[in-house]
């Protein structure tokens, strides 16, 4: 059963289900598969509490102040403020709070007694069996952007076009090509890559493949999402002084051509960029790459489940690793929470560096002593630490405040607790010089970065 079903069965939006979820903190693989199929203990959970979501759902709707919370679920005023100002939600002028704020959420925060909900995900879905880790809160706004693939959203029922074309942007190495295949798993499009030989052409290589050839092949088939890397440095305008002699203008002008013509063929594009400010302006405009969703680096606690799924995916249950692991209690994510705090504006493939790294090291102390019961110790741990972040280079550090500048101009509102924490992390790896000089990233990290 869709979600979309059980919302309307049980007359509660689904909106209100996907704020719950957030709320109170639900891994997305113990409620709903990434098509938006129910898993069956929280259909259960629905149907044996339906009372109570009413309750929640109703509430989510009424503006409140915090006062009005306060009184309804019994806390101190000046905690509930607390809590709200952690959530940076949206207000209305008569500073009541608008629906973005749940009474019952703010009580769960604070502590209040809501065991009847979480017994029905006694048993969590193991990390290396999830579809992804953390992220919810980006998962259900790609969903909101592909509405119209997943419902009855169509043009003639509504006038709403499903979109032909989405950037993904974000630094380097956090996962725009994962979430590409997220969004062509959730719309059930086959998933292709555009490879870099096809684009461009040349007299001299007769036998190169033709992008405009493979553009409209791609056009006879049904439901195809291509994936173009890189889209920011072909898409780029010319007269950019950066990036503008890499443009392809030949490829661009055939995206040009062929972009409002892939909706009525089942076609989807999702181009990879490292930002937007450089992709050519007529690329963006409605109709065309009119929806960009962006791609944040792992916050501390997915960082911190990453490293463990890293860590334990693919081994055995009597892997000479897991043994060890289980001997230092790394098997549990709070072993690694100390590790992930300091692993500030990584990226996932720094997070996988890592890992791979300390393994290395795990394994080269086992040859030596033999023995699964070593230490996984600090001097290990900040060797691995200093091996990833090699990539950890001025560029990058550019590179991720341009994101966060791009994020906060479009999309604050929706990812403001990320984008804070993340400019929070940023800012630790800043040289602040004399007056006159400029402010900028060094490679020689501060005292507080993984050294």
């Amino acid at each position: 059963m869709k979600l979309a079903e059980l919302a309307r069965e049980l007359k509660i939006p689904t909106d209100s289900f996907i704020r719950f979820i957030q709320d109170f903190d639900l891994e997305l693989s113990d409620c709903i598969t990434t098509g938006f199929e129910v898993k069956k203990d929280f259909e259960k959970f629905a149907r044996e509490n339906i009372s109570f979501l009413q309750k929640y759902a109703a509430d989510l709707d009424k503006k409140k102040s915090v006062e009005d919370i306060a009184e309804t679920i019994h806390q101190p005023a000046a905690e509930v403020a607390e809590a709200i100002r952690k959530q940076k939600p949206q207000i209305f002028n008569n500073g009541r709070y608008q629906s973005s704020v749940s009474s019952f959420g703010i009580d769960n925060k604070l502590g209040g007694n809501y065991q009847f909900v979480y017994k029905y995900f006694g048993d969590t879905t193991r990390l290396d069996k999830r579809e992804f880790i953390g992220y919810r809160d980006l998962f259900f706004f790609i969903s909101e952007a592909l509405e119209p693939f997943l419902n009855d959203v169509s043009v003639e029922n509504w006038g709403i076009h499903r979109p032909s074309g989405i950037i993904l942007y974000g630094p380097p190495g956090s996962g725009k090509i994962f979430w590409a295949g997220k969004i062509a798993e959730i719309v059930g499009f086959d998933f292709k890559e555009i490879r870099k030989h096809y684009l461009g052409t040349s007299l001299a290589e007769k036998n190169k493949p033709d992008f405009n050839n493979f553009l409209v092949k791609m056009m006879e088939q049904e439901k195809v999402l291509l994936f173009f890397e890189n889209f920011d440095v072909a898409m780029a305008d010319r007269s950019d002084e950066e990036t503008g002699e890499n443009c392809d203008q030949e490829t661009k002008d055939i995206v040009l051509h062929y972009i409002s013509h892939l909706e009525e063929e089942n076609v989807l594009m999702v181009g990879a960029a490292n930002s937007l400010r450089r992709i050519d302006d007529e690329l963006l405009a409605p109709g065309r790459f009119d929806v960009q969703i962006p791609i944040f680096p792992p916050n501390k606690k997915e960082r911190a489940e990453m490293i463990l799924y890293n860590m334990t995916e693919e081994l055995s249950e009597d892997s000479l690793l897991l043994k060890i692991l289980k001997h230092n209690k790394a098997h549990l994510v709070p072993f690694w929470n100390e590790t992930a705090a300091e692993m500030r504006v990584y990226s996932n493939t720094m997070v996988v560096d890592f890992t791979q790294s300390l393994k290395k090291r795990i394994r080269n102390q086992y040859m030596k002593e033999n023995s699964t019961e070593i230490s996984i110790s600090k001097e290990m741990l900040s060797a691995s630490l200093r091996d990833a972040a090699t990539k950890l280079t001025p560029k990058y550090l550019n590179q991720v405040e341009t994101f966060l500048k791009e994020a906060t101009y479009h999309q604050y509102k929706r990812f403001s607790a990320r984008i804070d924490q993340l400019t929070e992390e940023l800012q630790t790896y800043r040289i602040v010089e004399e007056p006159k000089k400029a402010i900028g990233f060094t490679h020689n990290l501060s005292r507080e970065s993984p050294e």
